[in-house]
């Protein structure tokens, strides 16, 4: 989406300092914090997409101000109450160690810790069965479209309106920007997309660079 999280290619924010020895989760509360949007997210109340969009939602001062998996967190919280699973009120009340008994979720799948491993080897939750034609091939040359949507897309705002060439089809897969918007999967082919640096960022961008980026059908044009 436009907004303070599409951050791709903007400069001002210093440099990217890599840890060493760099460990997946931080603190204990991180761990957490990704083992209920598992679990939430397996219940089938919402897709990756719309998790996705959640996070976007965020305003963007917060947003900047806080780390991956505060991120998440917001999210979370946003989808919960959203879908009517927890309310804001029932999140608080838990906070201050007020809640009651947790209310059970009609029709849901729940995900056990044994079964995490074998569920995400299995997930198939963006990958499309439908067959649909492809209209590009590999080698071809588009532009994108210069789209500013309101909601979720997967169209980096550095990459609109450029030129670049078709490298990959990787099959039918849902369409995220109208699966995160809650409008449908739309299923359709994504491919990987080359455009030169100099593309992207002019003339003083270096001739030996290039970004590839994953796109879907709607997001293309013939160049």
């Amino acid at each position: 989406m436009n907004g303070g999280h599409d951050l791709g290619g903007m400069h001002g924010f210093g440099p990217v300092d890599i840890e060493r020895d760099e460990p997946v989760f931080h603190h204990e509360w991180e761990r957490r914090a990704f083992a209920l949007t598992l679990a939430a997210g397996f219940l089938g109340k919402w897709n990756i997409d719309q998790g996705r969009f959640a996070r976007e939602q965020m305003r963007p001062a917060e947003y900047l101000a806080t780390t991956y998996y505060e991120h998440w967190l917001f999210g979370l919280e946003k989808l919960l109450h959203d879908t009517g699973l927890v309310s804001r009120d029932e999140a608080a009340a838990r906070l201050l160690e007020r809640g009651g008994a947790a209310r059970p979720v009609a029709d849901a799948r729940l995900l056990k810790a044994g079964d995490v491993e074998g569920a995400l080897r299995r997930s198939r939750a963006s990958k499309a069965d439908e067959d649909v034609a492809p209209r590009y091939r590999a080698g071809d040359r588009v532009i994108t479209r210069n789209i500013h949507p309101l909601g979720h897309t997967r169209l980096p705002r550095y990459a609109r309106g450029k030129r670049g060439v078709v490298t990959m089809d990787h099959g039918v897969w849902v369409f995220p920007d109208t699966a995160g918007n809650g409008l449908g999967r739309k299923p359709q082919h994504c491919y990987s997309v080359r455009f030169e640096a100099k593309e992207l960022w002019g003339d003083a961008a270096t001739s030996r660079d290039a970004v590839y980026i994953d796109l879907w059908d709607d997001h293309l044009e013939p160049a």
